[in-house]
């Protein structure tokens, strides 16, 4: 009886003395994967999916987006304007995300992409302008500044993109 626990203790030691080289070799593996290229993935597999999510849910709200425009010039209507009524009626607000435009219908939503740095933001159209030849529209302060590289700057290139159901 001695003999066959003696037995079975060897064996387990060599079980464990085994075991334990290669639990030493997966970790030495281990170390030399690196480990970023799998969290990478991931993290642009959840990104991607993030702005499919995001421009699924921007179409179901605001139907298809249509080219328009590219390479055009926007500016923003100066502070004194804040709070005087626009060609639609509404008073113009420029902490929200409006724009002035030559044709489009009042209520028209526009996406407006700097062609600098490929920031946008969509907006809606509630007055009529820019009155200047080379310029095709007009946004409010705060639309233009979050698209714009370089805040001191009056004047960009956009591309436009109209909102249609």
């Amino acid at each position: 009886m001695r003999k066959l626990i003696t037995l079975f203790f060897l064996i387990a030691i060599i079980g464990l003395a085994s075991s334990q080289s290669s639990i030493a070799d997966k970790i030495k593996t281990s170390l030399q994967k690196p480990t970023i290229q799998k969290d990478t993935v991931k993290k642009t597999k959840t990104i991607i999916a993030q702005q499919e999510v995001e421009k699924d849910t921007l179409t179901e709200k605001m139907g298809k987006l249509l080219p328009y425009k590219k390479g055009s010039h926007a500016s923003y209507y100066a502070d004194k304007f804040h709070g005087r009524r626009t060609a639609s009626g509404v008073p113009f607000d420029m902490n929200k995300y409006t724009a002035a435009h030559k044709k489009f219908p009042f209520g028209t939503k526009l996406k407006v992409t700097n062609e600098a740095n490929g920031k946008s933001v969509i907006v809606e159209v509630i007055d009529r302008g820019p009155f200047v030849r080379s310029r095709e529209i007009d946004l409010s302060k705060r639309a233009f500044m979050e698209i714009a590289k370089n805040k001191g700057i009056g004047v960009m290139t956009v591309t436009i993109e109209v909102f249609s159901k």
